[in-house]
């Protein structure tokens, strides 16, 4: 979820109560070295990211410590506890419990070991599988499903991406997601919208199917330069050479309609106008083979 944050004043002391557990700030601070640099796992808009282990449990934990200079930041703490306590999905990271004692503001969730997708595809060599990447965009395209159709209310990420906060990514003023990743109706408006979620979806989909990141590093003619992904993609599509931009690392070994849809699911969800993207419910009927490839024009349009 975005970073989500909130100043304890009221009644909000007895909503919290029934979300969750209540830790104590020193038993947070003793399972996180004192918040030690060592255990930083990254950095967000709202705060740092620690590792923690409960030893009266045997259990590792991610503590999330909000910084609290700023009134959003309160906000965001409030709306992130009494949000995703709520969330039920394989593919969504638990909330354990919060602590609000000596004016901090902490969040507990389980502490996921495999490390981040951007890990995994980015590192060599790649061991990530022709099926396990696309059960992975499975896997993602059903979590976001299930924020925006099938929970009570309609829940906007704002920063899907691969790459874990702290781990080159930049977010944002704005902070509505991660350069490379954010729709452009996001750097128009300064908004977030369903389609926003679909359109970094796409991007993570074409990164998982070329290997290559948001904001790629493309070789031609003997020179390398920067371009953004969904760019590059688009313009082989446009040249019928679609499949070039499979990653090179799987040396072909892939079942060809699964890395067509994938690419093509990545660039209509990434399409510049959000009102000629997919819904994330067409993005899973096309990945599972259950609707038409997208129909897209041999030249990325250029944002309405």
């Amino acid at each position: 979820m975005a970073m989500v944050v909130v100043a304890i004043v009221g009644g909000i002391s007895t909503l919290l109560l029934v979300l969750g557990r209540k830790f104590c700030y020193r038993e947070l601070r003793f399972a996180t070295s004192n918040f030690a640099d060592e255990g930083l796992l990254g950095v967000g808009v709202f705060g740092k990211v620690y590792l923690g282990f409960l030893s009266n449990i045997n259990c590792s934990i991610a503590v999330k410590r909000i910084t609290t200079n700023s009134h959003q930041g309160v906000k965001e703490y409030e709306s992130e506890v009494t949000t995703i306590t709520r969330l039920r999905h394989r593919n969504l990271v638990q909330l354990i419990g919060w602590c609000h004692d000596n004016n901090e503001f902490l969040i507990v969730y389980e502490f996921l070991p495999n490390k981040s997708l951007d890990y995994h595809l980015h590192r060599e060599p790649c061991l990530l599988t022709r099926d396990t990447r696309y059960k992975i965009a499975m896997g993602v395209a059903s979590a976001l499903f299930y924020l925006q159709e099938e929970f009570d209310q309609c829940m906007l990420h704002r920063d899907i991406k691969v790459v874990d906060h702290g781990q080159g990514s930049q977010t944002t003023e704005v902070m509505l997601g991660t350069d490379g990743y954010i729709a452009p109706e996001c750097l128009d408006t300064y908004k977030a919208i369903k389609e926003s979620d679909v359109y970094s979806f796409g991007i993570v989909a074409l990164e998982i199917a070329s290997g290559k990141k948001a904001i790629a590093l493309i070789e031609r003619n003997g020179q390398r330069f920067k371009t953004k992904l969904v760019e590059w993609v688009w313009e082989l599509y446009g040249k019928e050479s679609l499949f070039d931009s499979a990653d090179p690392r799987l040396s072909g070994n892939y079942d060809m309609e699964q890395m067509e849809r994938l690419l093509l699911v990545g660039l209509a969800c990434a399409h510049p106008n959000y009102f000629d993207r997919p819904s994330i419910m067409q993005a899973v009927d096309i990945l599972s083979f259950k609707a038409a490839l997208p129909m897209l024009p041999p030249e990325m349009p250029v944002p309405a």
